[in-house]
């Protein structure tokens, strides 16, 4: 089945005249601006900006509390907007309903309703929108072929697993061809191996539909194997946002390295002539360099966990760690040091069949290229996630 089959980019619904006027922000599939959200006192969601492209996979991504789901549920209309404006497929959408928006959702309750087939569950929507029945027919059987659940049309969801229960509920939304889908935590209920499954299959759908989604996670590895763009957000702001990638490796605040994965981190004061940081540990080299993050002559040294060594280096003897355990994660060692100065370090390096772990308690060499080094901004209310 192809794309053009589905037919997944109808026009938004148009609503009244009132309700959905047209802007000139067309370009963008959802446009944010200034967008609050206060319970009395308390603000949710802090004046965010942000524009999504139509055919984007954007993930929303934050601890809890980080404002996520609010700003997805504002965008989908399920929460009122405090001040702001929201705007999809170049239309002003603060105040449309949100039956009137065109958007389908997803959610970790797959919400399917137990006493109907898997081929009536998805069929519902269409029924409700009174799309006739020859359609129907047709548009079940193509999504059913799309997730690859033919064979179980015919089944109650209590008989089907479930990543196939969370196959339907994809299958229902797509079904009624939005143009956008918002997701939040759509596979957290899911065990290990069954989420990484559906990460793969959001994503060979999202290529197959070319629909533009936006994804809420707190789980940093899944925004970073699903992501065009990642939204990083903290206390109700975004703290940063791009491709995963530059959110990897090159964070731009000390919270933005940590939540994005394992981060070894040094503090000290900047040695601006041999271009290095000085710490407890010694004098450590680095090349980049985050905004701002050599203003005050205090900073943070953020080195990956793979760009470890332990070895020294042609041109810096490295630094002197003991070896507190080491354990094995299916393709790679990660080994637990301590440096000297009683920092705290990872190093992963892959591993083999004949690799040999470094006994505990001994002495270890530890470097890294400087270019693989990050120097960030102090950050007095850091603390790790």
């Amino acid at each position: 089945m192809t794309v053009a089959a589905l037919n997944v980019n109808p026009p938004m619904p148009q609503g009244n005249v009132k309700s959905m006027t047209q802007s000139s922000t067309a370009s963008d599939m959802i446009r944010v601006s200034n967008l609050t959200r206060r319970y009395g006192d308390f603000v949710a969601l802090d004046s965010v900006d942000l524009a999504v492209k139509e055919g984007e996979f954007v993930t929303l991504l934050g601890p809890s509390g980080s404002g996520k789901s609010t700003l997805l549920n504002l965008i989908s209309g399920m929460t009122q907007v405090s001040e702001g404006q929201i705007e999809i497929d170049g239309r002003d959408a603060t105040h449309v309903p949100t039956n009137a928006r065109g958007l389908g959702m997803v959610f970790q309750n797959y919400a399917l309703m137990p006493h109907m087939t898997v081929f009536d569950n998805i069929a519902f929507p269409l029924q409700v929108r009174k799309v006739a029945k020859s359609e129907i027919e047709t548009r079940v059987r193509e999504v059913l072929s799309l997730i690859q659940l033919e064979h179980v049309a015919d089944r109650k969801p209590k008989q089907l697993s479930g990543g196939q229960q969370q196959r339907i509920s994809l299958a229902r939304c797509i079904v009624y061809r939005p143009p956008i889908i918002l997701m939040d935590e759509p596979l957290g209920a899911l065990d290990k191996k069954l989420r990484e499954d559906m990460q793969l299959e959001i994503k060979r759908l999202h290529a197959e539909l070319g629909v533009t989604i936006i994804y809420v996670t707190h789980d940093q590895e899944e925004a970073l194997a699903m992501s065009d763009r990642i939204v990083l957000m903290r206390n109700g702001r975004i703290e940063q946002q791009g491709n995963p990638e530059d959110l990897y490796f090159k964070p731009e605040t000390l919270f933005a390295a940590d939540f994005l994965g394992s981060s070894n981190l040094f503090f000290g004061k900047i040695d601006a002539a041999s271009g290095t940081l000085v710490t407890g540990a010694g004098k450590l080299p680095y090349e980049n360099a985050a905004p701002g993050a050599a203003d005050t002559g205090e900073a943070v040294l953020m080195v990956r966990p793979e760009s470890l060594s332990m070895e020294a280096k042609q041109n810096w003897p490295g630094i002197e760690a003991e070896v507190l355990d080491t354990v094995v994660l299916g393709g790679f060692q990660r080994h637990y040091l301590r440096a000297d100065d009683g920092t705290q370090l990872t190093v992963q390096v892959p591993t083999s069949p004949n690799a040999q772990r470094p006994e505990r308690r001994s002495r270890v060499t530890v470097s890294w290229d400087s270019s693989d080094a990050r120097l960030l901004p102090p950050d007095p209310a850091f603390k790790s996630e």
